[in-house]
């Protein structure tokens, strides 16, 4: 309510001065008077009419308000006015709406499609399939093979399809919102062939979901042989060139062309474990007969034949898939080998050379050492011979020489590497025991000697030759010696088997024979 006296309304219209303005709160709140007023009424307006200054200073109030109901500067927890209870609706209402939606395509039981690119949120499917939301979180965004079995559907999740199975329909899942890519395409012309397939053949044909089970596995192999071979044909062209010259481009194409081998070979991999693993479980090969429980069917756990058959045929592709891809990767790792033990020693080729070269300089120094040495402006009594030149000169070319050649051969001799110790060729016989023993301490024992053949260790004095004819002719000796016991067996049971009138007189060759046995 407005009010103003007469001749107040008259000063006003006369001399304007700085109005008061009196703020009644409801409730029988007191009033409020801004202190840099001056005229002694005042009148209840409008929010919207309040100064600038008012208004910071509601502002400043509030603020230090909502800072007392919450001391640590987060957002508050509780807002006891109405605009804030508003708000926290209206965001409810928002995350409600912007629940996230899953796009489909649905086929019926006799193969069309029903539906295209339809969306659903995921609590309708949650309450129309009955699944759990865990089911749908792995279909929608995990990006691990999975073959998942609920008691009333199938999950699948292999590579580029997402597949829900019922028994008499199939939801082809686009999770990301991506349009069809041609292997989708492939797969949805191949599903609604599968599935017409029972009006086709009579008695004996796969189930519903099996049909559909199987368009699946088709899809994913078909996807995992073209995949493989678009990266096996780089990888065999680079490692075949690589043969011929080791290059460094084909050296970095073969690093490329090597990750994109090892990720497909671990994409394979995890493909056929989820095979494997279903395979594994008993419980969920049986339940995936929904048509029989859909007409109230038991089977017993342990018959699933039909089922596992066909995951079998597809898990032996998913394996020599991995398999092949397996092999290619050792190839390369091979290759890698192999270009690391050139280049290796075409590095040890450089290395060497630079240390023949070190040493032609070494001796050639010390060749001019002694020409330094006589060409100083000093007296070195040979200044007068006819023979002093030639024989400074045949000295420093013979130094050099000896220089040269005794780094050549020290070089040569550090050259050599031997698989048999240091004795090798050219030493003299070493026995592990001598070598235990310190008789040779000058030599290296041979390792191949204590790790394959220990016998020869408790032979000192002998030699490796003198070792092997000794053996050879021991095991001839008994060799000899078990057949002339096995041919005087035969004339034993001959002479047992003889008739009673005939006689036997031993003769020298018998007696020789007796007297060995």
């Amino acid at each position: 309510m407005r009010t103003s006296s007469p001749n107040l309304a008259a000063r006003s219209h006369s001399n304007p001065r700085p109005q008061i303005w009196l703020c009644t709160g409801q409730a029988g709140r007191s009033s409020s008077i801004f202190p840099f007023s001056n005229a002694p009424h005042s009148r209840s307006v409008s929010t919207k009419s309040r100064p600038l200054l008012r208004r910071l200073f509601d502002l400043r109030r509030s603020k230090s308000a909502a800072d007392k109901h919450n001391p640590r500067g987060g957002p508050a927890l509780i807002d006891d006015g109405t605009e804030g209870g508003f708000t926290i609706g209206r965001g409810l209402a928002a995350k409600a709406t912007n629940e996230p939606r899953l796009r489909c395509t649905e086929f019926d039981n006799n193969g069309n499609v029903t539906l295209v690119n339809g969306e659903f949120k995921k609590s309708e499917l949650i309450a129309k399939y009955g699944l759990l939301p865990r089911d749908l979180r792995k279909i929608d965004s995990s990006t691990l093979p999975h073959i998942l079995v609920r008691p009333s559907a199938i999950l699948i999740n292999l590579l580029h399809l997402r597949v829900l199975i019922k028994h008499d329909r199939v939801l082809v899942f686009d999770a990301y919102g991506s349009t069809d890519s041609y292997m989708q395409s492939l797969f949805v012309y191949d599903l609604e062939g599968k599935l017409r397939q029972r009006q086709t053949l009579g008695f004996g044909a796969l189930p519903y979901e099996f049909r559909a089970l199987e368009a699946v596995l088709i899809s994913v192999t078909a996807g995992l042989e073209e995949e493989f071979n678009g990266v096996r044909e780089p990888v065999v062209r680079v490692l075949r060139a690589l043969e011929e010259d080791i290059d460094r481009d084909k050296l970095r194409h073969l690093l490329i062309y090597s990750k994109k081998l090892g990720t497909f070979e671990q994409k394979a991999r995890l493909v056929r474990d989820a095979i494997d693993d279903l395979l594994e479980a008993d419980d969920d090969l049986a339940a995936m007969y929904l048509t029989e429980r859909a007409n109230s069917i038991e089977r017993e756990e342990d018959d699933h034949q039909e089922v596992e058959m066909l995951l079998e045929s597809y898990h032996k592709v998913c394996d020599e898939i991995v398999q092949a891809s397996g092999n290619l990767v050792t190839s390369i790792r091979n290759t890698e080998e192999v270009v690391k033990a050139i280049l290796d020693a075409n590095r040890n080729s450089l290395m060497l050379l630079d240390l023949k070269f070190s040493i032609g300089t070494l001796g050639l120094a010390t060749g001019t050492l002694f020409s330094a040495l006589y060409g100083m402006n000093l007296k070195n009594f040979i200044e007068e011979s006819d023979l002093g030149f030639g024989a400074v000169s045949v000295t420093c070319f013979v130094i050099t020489a000896i220089v040269c050649l005794y780094g050549l051969g020290r070089l040569r001799k550090l050259q050599r590497v031997r698989m048999w110790g240091e004795a090798g060729v050219g030493g003299g016989p070493i026995t592990p025991l001598s070598a235990r023993n310190g008789i040779l301490s000058g030599h290296r024992s041979n390792w191949r000697a204590d790790s394959i053949e220990p016998v020869w260790g408790s032979l000192p004095g002998e030699a490796r030759t003198e070792r092997m004819k000794r053996l050879r002719d021991s095991a001839a000796a008994a060799a000899a010696r078990s057949a002339s016991a096995d041919a005087t067996a035969q004339k034993a049971s001959a002479l047992r088997n003889s008739p009673k009138g005939t006689e036997h007189y031993p003769t020298r060759d018998t007696e020789a024979s007796g007297s060995s046995a």
